[in-house]
């Protein structure tokens, strides 16, 4: 059995003769997507890492302890946080008021919360810096 090679486009010359027809007339739309979505994921990227967030413990400390932070003292703790960060503090204690926040910095992530009655001793560890609010 004989096959003309004549009769049969080899892949190379089909991806060269698609990507120059199909480039010409997208290169520009695809420019203009990608920057947008580098757009979309830049701004995604630093909207989520202002948000403070807190671990599960953390969550479960402030049920256990009844700890309500009222959105003013949010803001405060948000501000410390970042404040810490811009020091170069890893661990850092922000007070707010009569609060006590263990803040890891680098994740923006709030790891456990004490109120006045648990920090009585007013020992805190594996800290390197804090941050009164």
């Amino acid at each position: 059995m004989q096959i003309k090679n004549s009769q049969f486009s080899s892949i190379e010359q089909i991806a060269g003769q698609y990507l120059q027809n199909a480039g010409k007339s997208s290169r520009s739309d695809q420019n203009a997507e990608a920057k947008s979505f580098q757009e979309v994921l830049t701004s995604k990227v630093e909207s989520k890492s202002k948000e403070l967030k807190f671990t599960k413990h953390a969550s479960e400390r402030l049920g256990s302890r009844d700890i309500n932070i009222s959105d003013e003292q949010m803001e405060r703790l948000e501000n410390g946080a970042k404040r810490a960060g811009e020091k170069g503090i890893k661990e850092s204690l922000v007070l707010v008021d009569s609060l006590a926040f263990i803040v890891n910095t680098r994740q923006n992530t709030v790891i456990t919360a004490m109120n006045q009655a648990e920090t009585s001793e007013n020992i805190y560890t594996n800290i390197d810096g804090a941050v009164i609010m």
